[in-house]
């Protein structure tokens, strides 16, 4: 399916792609700290919606 060649650009590629995303991550932590400080509340209530209407779905069978 692929050759050998396209193996080895494809690991090159997610391997540098890796690298770039952590170096970005590192390089604006401080200001994700500073910009998204109520973030986590976000994905509790966005959680607990979803798992209420999983709760309506097996409530009503």
């Amino acid at each position: 399916m692929f050759t050998s060649g396209q193996w080895i650009v494809a690991i090159i590629f997610v391997i540098a792609f890796i690298i770039l995303m952590i170096y970005s991550y590192n390089k604006d932590k401080k200001l994700h700290k500073k910009n998204y400080k109520g973030v986590i509340w976000v994905l509790v209530g966005f959680i607990s919606f979803i798992l209420f209407l999983f709760l309506i779905k097996f409530l009503m069978k």
